[in-house]
């Protein structure tokens, strides 16, 4: 970790240390990324196969959801083959609880809303103390209100109507001091909190309530967020605020969309809040203007793609001229300045080739490549936004 990510990291929110499996949440970890299978759990091949692309994506752990028997029964060959931890989703039906630890699970999640009896608390919570693992209670705006006895629903109700935001919020955190009373009545203290709402601003007021009133590491989230063209502005509003301020020791962005996508944006967040170090190239790219004379919308794209193939954090540039691109582009270890027809080429701050349009892709890449290999040899070091570049020597011909 750079100087850089240990000053931001040193502002975090100090809690209690919980382990999954063998990674650390919250104390002095680092925030954990987390995503949830989208496959029925009992199709064991199926759910293998996607919790092995998530973890290679950069996923820490991993949740399944177990509504049925058939589902625990499936996680011990689950839990043998996954690379990564496996978190038992549990709703309503305390015996999956009690199923999914048997099988091995690394954590269970609790919903206070749907599971509420006093006795089948008690039971997950030894089975979980004796198999040494830790208990995520989780609080949703969709199930905080009582469902069951309609004189208590009709009065919380009518209390959310008097201001929906703030008193949602305060119902959300009562409900967890409810709930967290059993566990600390059976002296439990593995435990993780969450309050998720569609709603950024609610999310925000909650886990900044949460924040102050316990010291137990915090899962942030933002849930029914939607597809990824709406749901990442939305999650990444909400959870950005609350990184930034220095709360939050685990997360998951969710999607309606394949899970991948959750674990993408989930990590590019820790990188931009200097919260995980990068393992790939960090690609950035000038805004499009009228002094473009290249496709620089379909030059992103391929750079971006052929990048994937390279294992190391260098920073790679695309800029769509020679006006400003220098200037945006300090900091980068291999950038393009694009012109009508050619392209100039710079490798931490030298020039180093102008090309044809024709090939400027494959050359970029080709510089790309051979400086990353320097890197892993010791031959060259990463510019860690230390690079100044000049502009080039010659504009590229009209």
């Amino acid at each position: 970790m750079t100087v850089e990510h240990e000053n931001f990291a040193r502002k975090r929110r100090q809690t209690r240390e919980v382990r999954i499996g063998k990674v650390p949440v919250g104390g002095e970890s680092p925030v954990c990324l987390q995503s949830m299978t989208s496959t029925y759990t009992h199709d064991i091949d199926a759910t293998v196969a996607q919790i092995t692309r998530l973890a290679a994506a950069g996923c820490d752990v991993v949740r399944v959801a177990v509504p049925d028997r058939k589902d625990t029964a499936a996680l011990p060959e689950i839990i043998r083959q996954s690379p990564i931890p496996v978190i038992a989703d549990v709703h309503f039906r305390y015996q999956r609880a009690l199923e999914a630890v048997a099988a091995g699970a690394h954590k269970i999640r609790l919903n206070p809303g749907n599971i509420k009896d006093r006795r089948q608390v008690n039971e997950v919570i030894r089975a979980c103390r004796d198999a040494g693992i830790p208990i995520r209670v989780g609080v949703n705006e969709g199930s905080v209100v009582e469902r069951q006895d309609r004189a208590v629903r009709a009065s919380e109700q009518e209390q959310l109507a008097r201001g929906r935001d703030h008193n949602l919020v305060q119902l959300m955190i009562r409900k967890l001091e409810e709930y967290i009373r059993i566990f600390e009545e059976n002296d439990f203290a593995d435990v993780v909190l969450a309050a998720k709402s569609p709603d950024p601003v609610v999310v925000i007021e909650a886990y900044r309530a949460i924040s102050q009133r316990f010291d137990y590491p915090l899962h942030l989230g933002v849930t029914h967020a939607g597809p990824p063209e709406t749901g990442r502005v939305r999650s990444i509003a909400a959870l950005a605020t609350l990184l930034a301020e220095g709360i939050g020791d685990t997360i998951r962005i969710s999607y309606a969309a394949d899970p991948i996508h959750e674990v993408e944006d989930g990590k590019e967040l820790l990188c931009s809040l200097k919260l995980r170090c990068r393992t790939e190239p960090e690609l950035i790219a000038c805004p499009t203007c009228g002094r473009i004379e290249v496709d620089l919308f379909k030059l992103v794209t391929e750079v971006r793609h052929k990048l994937a193939t390279i294992r190391a954090p260098i920073k790679v540039a695309v800029m769509g001229c020679v006006v400003n691109g220098p200037g945006e582009a300090e900091g980068a270890d291999v950038a393009v300045f694009a012109g009508k027809g050619r392209g100039v080429i710079y490798v931490q701050g030298e020039q180093v080739r102008t090309v044809t349009e024709a090939e400027m892709l494959d050359a970029l890449y080709e510089e790309a490549v051979a400086f990353a290999e320097r890197v892993k040899r010791g031959e060259a070091r990463l510019s860690g936004d230390e690079v100044a570049i000049n502009p080039p020597k010659a504009k590229p011909r009209p």
